[in-house]
């Protein structure tokens, strides 16, 4: 099963993508359908509401008034805390119920209006925003809602705004121009990348390893990493294990493959290999069979034990190391790092290094920088700097 997270700000079509999906195939979980579910008239949510606000929250016919319940709590920190008390756990209890009732091998969407507001990118294999100017938002809420142009802007900014969701956005999907336009998109992402995904988690499969290029440096590479990091950390919570992103997109001006390089320090091998394997599997991050080793530093030093996963998203490569807190290479991954990060002479080196290695490499080949001999002496120059500077992993 793939879990989508989908999101955007009021009036910036949303509910149109949702839409397209479910003609795709996807199970839709509408976030706004099932908070108006649990405090439909008769439930347990809505009696628990009125106890709290008094009557004067229902209409003529005892059902929710959500603008009469909005002038109580609109301002009122304590108030809106007390209502998102008795209904947020009821819509996520509900929401894991249709979820956990969707076939295995769904791609299920959850449209979630505040999902960047409330935290739940991390829960999500990906999380999909849809964009849409300011302009043609207040446009839209004016003409299809019947909002005035002072409502329309309050409401757009009581929300999270663009920069934030598209911080938390795995996939931006633009939706200023025509229906049409918007569906071709939707189904390209459908056929390029969600059917894929959900079949190479399914199947615990990562994406195969792609021919050399060199791109970049991209400045959104650290953006990149660290919504992948939080789904990780969400993955082996309650273990709080270190995640750091290492090689060369974790360099700022550093061309590089683009494949996120990331580290999980993690206790032992014997953890890495137990049911934290599957728990990384399920949330996208299968394990590379036969990846147990890494290229030693310095060579002749013999060969240093890891564990290496991949990434079930057919456009997010990513190479996901676990190694032992202290080992030998746990502590060369964040030395060179960090040694390339601060010394502008050898970050330049190891560029043309890399482009003449890319360069060289076997027409549909990866590249094996590791086991040049620029690193070794690297390794020597790095731990020179370290004693030097006191750097400490």
């Amino acid at each position: 099963m793939l879990k989508v997270g989908l999101t955007g700000g009021i009036g910036s079509g949303k509910s149109a993508v949702a839409a397209r999906l479910a003609e795709r195939g996807a199970v839709v979980v509408d976030a706004d359908r099932i908070a108006r579910e649990v405090v439909a008239p008769g439930s347990e949510g809505l009696a628990e509401i009125v106890a709290a606000f008094s009557a004067r929250v229902l209409d003529r016919d005892g059902a929710l008034d959500r603008a009469a319940l909005g002038a109580v709590v609109f301002g009122d920190e304590a108030a809106r805390r007390r209502l998102e008390a008795i209904t947020h756990p009821r819509v996520r209890a509900r929401t894991a119920e249709l979820i956990a009732g969707a076939s295995a091998d769904a791609v299920v969407v959850n449209d979630v209006p505040l999902l960047v507001e409330v935290g739940l990118a991390p829960t999500y294999h990906l999380v999909l925003v849809v964009r849409a100017d300011v302009a043609t938002r207040l446009a839209r809420l004016e003409r299809g809602r019947g909002m005035s142009r002072t409502e329309a802007e309050r409401r757009i900014a009581a929300q999270a705004d663009d920069a934030r969701r598209r911080a938390a956005a795995d996939v931006e999907l633009a939706n200023d121009g025509s229906l049409e336009q918007l569906h071709a998109a939707v189904d390209a992402l459908w056929r390029d990348r969600l059917v894929p995904y959900e079949r190479n988690v399914r199947q615990r499969r990562a994406v195969a390893a792609q021919p050399v290029a060199l791109t970049g440096p991209d400045p959104s590479w650290p953006q990149q990493y660290a919504r992948l990091a939080a789904r990780i950390r969400h993955a082996v919570a309650p273990a709080e294990l270190r995640v750091d992103h290492i090689g060369s997109t974790a360099v700022p001006g550093l061309a590089a493959q683009d494949v996120i390089d990331i580290q999980l320090t993690v206790p032992s091998l014997a953890e890495a290999d137990g049911p934290l394997a599957e728990r990384l599997a399920e949330a996208g991050f299968p394990r590379l069979p036969g990846q147990w080793w890494d290229s030693p530093r310095p060579a002749g030093s013999g060969r240093w034990e890891k564990r290496l996963h991949g990434s079930a998203d057919p456009a997010r490569p990513v190479n996901l190391h676990l190694r032992v807190a202290g080992s030998p290479g746990w502590r060369y991954a964040l030395l060179t790092r960090d040694h390339l990060r601060a010394d502008p002479d050898q970050r330049a080196a190891y560029l043309l290094l890399k482009r003449e290695l890319a360069a060289g490499a076997p027409a549909g080949g990866t590249s094996a920088t590791a086991r040049d001999p620029w690193f070794d002496e690297e390794h020597l120059r790095a731990e020179e700097w370290a004693t030097r500077t006191g750097w400490r992993p």
